[in-house]
């Protein structure tokens, strides 16, 4: 499992008059942040705006440790590179751990060959190496079928 956070800028680091919140990074993020944004301009009625923008974890932490963004979406947790950049700016932060997210493997109920797979077998079917080869489920486990 992977932990979201959002490292947010201190408020020293932004002036209280802001009337834009910034923020980017990574797209996993994204749904969550732009709810939230959404809701919070709502309560605010307007008065400040909230940005959203999705250039990935490492892009968002670029435009963070730069001054760009005031809160940085991220699906993992801040580099040491990353918090070097920042400390060189004067960028001061806190990460912010707002939810974990799964993967959930299901099978179909009608499905004759496959009543469970194995975390072996999601790798055969899934790593990188497997894209464009691994076309057949019995490339994955001999006992399955040819078909795809």
């Amino acid at each position: 499992m992977r932990t979201w956070l959002i490292a947010a800028a201190l408020a020293a680091a932004a002036p209280a008059h802001a009337q834009i919140v910034k923020v980017d990074g990574s797209s996993t993020v994204f749904p969550v942040t732009e709810a939230v944004a959404e809701d919070f301009q709502k309560a605010g009625k307007g008065a400040v705006k909230v940005t959203v923008g999705i250039s990935g974890t490492g892009g968002g932490f670029k435009k963070f440790c730069r001054g760009e963004t005031d809160v940085s979406n991220a699906s993992r947790p801040i580099l040491r590179k990353e918090m070097e950049d920042c400390k060189a700016a004067g960028i001061e932060y806190i990460e912010l751990p707002v939810a974990f997210d799964a993967l959930t493997v299901v099978v179909h109920p009608k499905n004759s060959f496959l009543k469970q797979l194995t975390v072996a077998e999601m790798k055969k079917m899934w790593e990188p190496g497997a894209q464009g080869k691994v076309m057949r489920w019995n490339q994955v486990n001999a006992a399955w079928p040819t078909r795809r």
